[in-house]
């Protein structure tokens, strides 16, 4: 195995293809393998890697076959155990001794979830090996990996669990709270945060399918912004002397927030459950993808899920990534009854999926969040979206009603328009139209919960 990943990481490192950037003419959106691109998923709980008894290839591959380019990873400094947020058969729980990460193992005895403890002086070749297969796995079927370096630990039971904790290796660390563990106050446990970056950072470099983000949720746990800081900027200075620079994000709030001092190291800025979509309208300004990083904590029905994903992407955002908890370790294809906080399944892949063939219709890259555009016939209760380039393409998205009659203000033009039901998939009508300019009326088909129109002048 470990000759193949050798062999894999060289062919990387040779590859031409650059990583994944902003898109030049338009870096509100990304540019992966010489395309515009939109990231979108429906993914697992981020245990791909740490989780031993996961297998990453039919996961990745029915995220090929949905059409999505977006997976999210935790390192493995942060894991839960089998009652955390109430996840039945959680992908971040590893069962005993089933945790990998990347130190390696002591001969000491005394993992508290099984095991000998960790030294944290020492890599585990077998982490490393499996973390560049599963990106070299993803990288091949066009998936890009959103590998999240930290997360706080929300309680003391995931503390507990932690290789930095001092009960689980055998370094002495600082016998600290949870809520220090993530700051800038014990720099002997910083060295060894900082040493894991590095030595990630040397791992993956040749790898064009790749984002880091610097800490999942940090507004919890204690994490400091300074702390933050210090890590992107360790990031940078592992790259510096490395071909190919990989983004960074960074995770701002739970909704949305201004961002009033951007990190300049920092390219996304990740909002999670960022329904309605205010973050995007807020920070449109800063000329970066805006992102809804996670989602969950609505139910297990597909409507929530569908349309945020809809709103977000068409009020100008740059990626979305639905939490899909029908992956487990015993259903890694995502077949698993879902018994959590969110959703998940094969439908609501499917659903996301029109979303993401609907965007990929457009030359998006010249789009703009437009909603002025509308200028009437908007449902009592529902809520509009518009994305355009004006006189070229228009992108729409209705939320709620059963019927519209749109007033829309178009230049003058022969246009195409089509309505699509985003549940189904399925085009619901079409007619060309030749508008003489001016407030242009669009009656809908009828529909349930929403709709979505594009327009394009022929």
């Amino acid at each position: 195995m470990l000759h193949m990943v050798i062999a894999m990481t060289l062919q990387a490192q040779a590859a031409t293809p650059a990583p994944l950037a902003l898109h030049p003419a338009n870096p509100h959106y990304l540019l992966f393998q010489g395309k515009p691109t939109v990231l979108l998923t429906s993914g697992e709980h981020y245990g791909a890697v740490l989780n031993l008894d996961f297998d990453f290839l039919p996961y990745l591959d029915e995220l090929h076959a949905r059409g999505f380019n977006l997976t999210r990873t935790f390192s493995g400094v942060y894991m839960e155990d089998a009652g955390s947020f109430n996840i039945r058969n959680n992908t971040l729980a590893p069962a005993a001794g089933r945790l990998i990460c990347p130190w390696a193992r002591s001969a000491t005895p005394g993992y508290v979830n099984g095991g000998d403890r960790f030294d944290l002086t020492k890599w585990d070749d077998a982490y490393f090996d499996r973390l560049k297969r599963f990106c070299h796995e993803a990288g091949q079927r066009g998936i890009v990996v959103e590998f999240v370096l930290f997360c706080p630990y929300y309680e003391d039971t995931m503390w507990n669990l932690s290789p930095l904790n001092p009960r689980n290796n055998v370094n002495r660390t600082p016998d600290i709270p949870r809520t220090e563990a993530l700051t800038l106050l014990h720099p002997e446990l910083v060295a060894v945060e900082d040493a894991m970056t590095r030595q990630i950072v040397q791992e993956l470099a040749g790898f064009p399918n790749l984002y880091y983000e610097i800490c999942n949720e940090p507004y919890f746990g204690g994490v400091t912004l300074d702390w933050q800081q210090h890590i992107a900027a360790v990031i940078v200075e592992a790259e510096a002397r490395l071909p190919g620079k990989h983004l960074i994000a960074q995770n701002i709030a739970n909704g949305s927030a201004d961002i009033t001092d951007p990190n300049p190291s920092v390219s996304i800025f990740n909002f999670h459950y960022a329904a309605p979509p205010d973050a995007v309208r807020a920070n449109y300004h800063l000329n970066k993808p805006m992102a809804f990083d996670e989602t969950g904590f609505k139910g297990s029905d597909d409507l929530p899920y569908r349309t945020e994903g809809w709103d977000f992407i068409l009020a100008g955002g740059g990626v979305y990534s639905n939490l899909d908890y029908s992956f487990t370790a015993a259903h890694a294809s995502g077949t698993a009854e879902v018994s959590a906080p969110g959703g998940g399944g094969p439908a609501l892949r499917r659903q996301l999926a029109t979303l993401k063939r609907f965007i990929e219709g457009f030359d998006f890259i010249r789009m703009a969040p437009d909603d002025s555009a509308i200028v009437g016939g908007i449902p009592d209760g529902a809520t509009a979206r518009c994305l355009s380039e004006p006189g070229r393409q228009y992108a729409l998205y209705l939320k709620g009603g059963t019927h519209a009659d749109l007033q829309l203000d178009l230049p003058a033009g022969r246009y195409r328009v089509e309505w699509l039901d985003p549940r189904s998939g399925q085009t619901t009508s079409t007619e060309t139209v030749d508008h003489a300019g001016g407030p242009l009326s669009l009656a809908s088909p009828d529909y349930s919960e929403d709709i979505a129109l594009s327009i394009k002048r022929r």
